[in-house]
């Protein structure tokens, strides 16, 4: 097989999709270590590595004649709406879960995030009428269990007032997360612009905000050399890097394919964590982690239809 034929192969792009996965979830390491090790703001930390990286997207989507084409016949009131993207996703979002990296264990951050496709499913039946079958409910109330299950043996623990802080603006962030998924899911339904368009446009909106947000809010930070090494990696690699090539996988993948892959990240980061942070979940908690995922799994296998939508799945 020569690389022309490797390129078009589906187990190329399976692989190349685990690889990306496998890129946002050491985000997550590399999170918690320039917040804890190099005492980075959680705002402006996520607002500088998202302001880098929307730029190299930017330059990266206007490279292409095509694209700088389909951006200067976007309709107005499509500005608006990935204004309200970027800033429900990025500014909001990532703002929250960085804040949260700050003040708890990364595997429950990703737990709680993990809730998200639940969330969205619930808030699908609110907001664009989206009424899920009886399979469907099963599962998500099996995700409550798996959740209740998780922190069943955390509950006769004494909260400090910073890991409760945590909990409510993950909570927030959660919430926050499903409706950009919902939010998202509609802007590219309707195809007016590529998924790698709504991505770079949304993500230079949203960051400059939080940039901003964090540095009115925390101030303008001191910076290591670590901690320039931890952004331009975040920033470059796996933000811009993953994003396009993420982009490319999901031209090649179906969406089945994709929810299954990008599903294996809650595993990842919970085992990455364990060997690389020294966080140790006892049994129990082992137990919620594994109902949950495969629960949140199901929920959006049998919500895939089986021609493939062009979504961008954002992670880290």
């Amino acid at each position: 097989m020569n690389y022309k034929q490797l390129f078009q192969h589906r187990s190329f792009y399976i692989l190349l999709a685990f690889f990306v996965t496998i890129l946002w979830s050491s985000s997550w390491l590399l999170i918690k270590f320039g917040l804890e090790k190099e005492n980075l703001p959680p705002l402006t930390f996520a607002g500088i590595r998202y302001v880098l990286a929307a730029t190299i997207l930017v330059l990266v989507v206007l490279c292409s004649s095509q694209n700088r084409s389909a951006i200067r016949n976007l309709p107005l009131n499509w500005w608006g709406k990935l204004a309200g993207y970027g800033i429900i996703f990025f500014t909001l979002t990532q703002g929250t879960q960085y804040f949260g990296l700050l003040y708890l264990p990364a595997i429950t951050v990703s737990l709680l995030l993990s809730f998200t496709p639940i969330i969205a499913m619930i808030l699908g039946i609110l907001l664009i009428k989206e009424r899920p079958n009886a399979l469907q409910l099963f599962f998500i109330l099996l995700a409550l269990t798996g959740t209740l299950v998780y922190f069943i043996p955390l509950m006769d623990i004494n909260y400090s007032n910073t890991t409760l802080i945590g909990l409510l603006v993950v909570g927030f962030g959660v919430v926050t997360n499903s409706v950009s998924a919902i939010f998202g899911r509609n802007i590219n339904k309707s195809k007016t612009a590529s998924p790698l368009i709504v991505t770079a446009i949304s993500m230079f909106i949203g960051s400059i905000v939080l940039l901003i947000t964090g540095l009115i809010i925390e101030g303008i930070p001191t910076i290591s050399i670590t901690a320039i090494v931890y952004i331009l990696w975040l920033s470059i690699v796996n933000t811009a890097i993953a994003f396009t090539l993420w982009n490319k996988v999901m031209q090649k993948l179906r969406a089945l394919e994709i929810t299954i892959i990008n599903n294996t990240m809650l595993i990842q980061i919970t085992f990455l964590a364990v060997i690389f942070l020294g966080e140790r979940p006892k049994p129990l908690e082992w137990v919620g982690l594994v109902i949950l995922g495969i629960s949140a799994l199901l929920v959006q296998i049998l919500r895939t239809k089986p021609k493939k939508e062009e979504v961008m799945s954002i992670n880290n």
